[in-house]
């Protein structure tokens, strides 16, 4: 393992490592059992950065990119649950057993360290396609993925589907996918979730990436 990447993913541990322990602080202060379901959530977020790493390791020792497709499919269908902890501050406010400022903290350290997990597993994806096909399709992979993303958050906090449906209930949430493409304008909620998220990921996304070229720039001048 390279010292960057290890560096990268005790960096990502440290910070969920935080987010935990801020969490056991809370309800240490407020109700125990506050927003338990933010440590399940960045468990999930993990898994889309777990198998990109895997996908991009076997790529580069020569697997075949057709026997890597059900690792990527599983990146793809898990890499929503990451950013989707952005989405977690809809319930700010929604207790009073601890100060609003710690809950915003909270919350936020949770957001972050998701959007860090998904866009490094983006990251990673896109060097795969970059030495497989080129820059232009390592870039549409970034753009289908971001929207991807950004949809399958509306169908996660608007419809309550989990990545785990398409395996057990796989017709009724292609319906409600089918439902939502066959006609948008029926949908507005899909529509503007989906655009706006996709809008503020790619933001994100291209920033990181921006902030990563320049350190690859200065590097061999050092």
């Amino acid at each position: 393992m390279s010292d960057r990447r290890a560096l990268a993913l005790f960096s990502l541990a440290l910070a969920s490592a935080v987010c935990v322990a801020a969490l056991l602080a809370r309800w240490a202060y407020g109700e125990a059992g506050a927003y338990d379901f933010l440590p399940w959530n960045l468990f999930l977020a993990w898994i889309p950065l777990m198998a990109a790493v895997t996908v991009y390791d076997r790529a580069r020792r020569g697997t075949k990119l057709a026997h890597l497709l059900p690792l990527a499919a599983i990146w793809l269908l898990f890499l929503p649950n990451a950013p989707y902890l952005l989405t977690d501050f809809v319930h700010l406010g929604s207790r009073d057993d601890a100060p609003l400022w710690f809950d915003i903290a909270l919350l936020g350290s949770y957001a972050w360290t998701g959007m860090l997990l998904a866009f490094l597993s983006i990251f990673a994806m896109q060097a795969v396609v970059r030495r497989a096909y080129g820059p232009v399709w390592s870039w549409v992979l970034v753009g289908v993925s971001l929207a991807a993303s950004s949809f399958g958050i509306y169908l996660g906090r608007s419809l309550r589907w989990n990545s785990w449906d398409l395996l057990t209930r796989p017709g009724a949430l292609f319906t409600d996918i089918q439902d939502s493409f066959v006609d948008p304008f029926e949908y507005p909620r899909a529509v503007g979730m989906t655009v706006a998220l996709t809008i503020v990921l790619s933001t994100g996304y291209l920033t990181l990436y921006a902030f990563a070229q320049l350190g690859a720039t200065e590097r061999p001048h050092r």
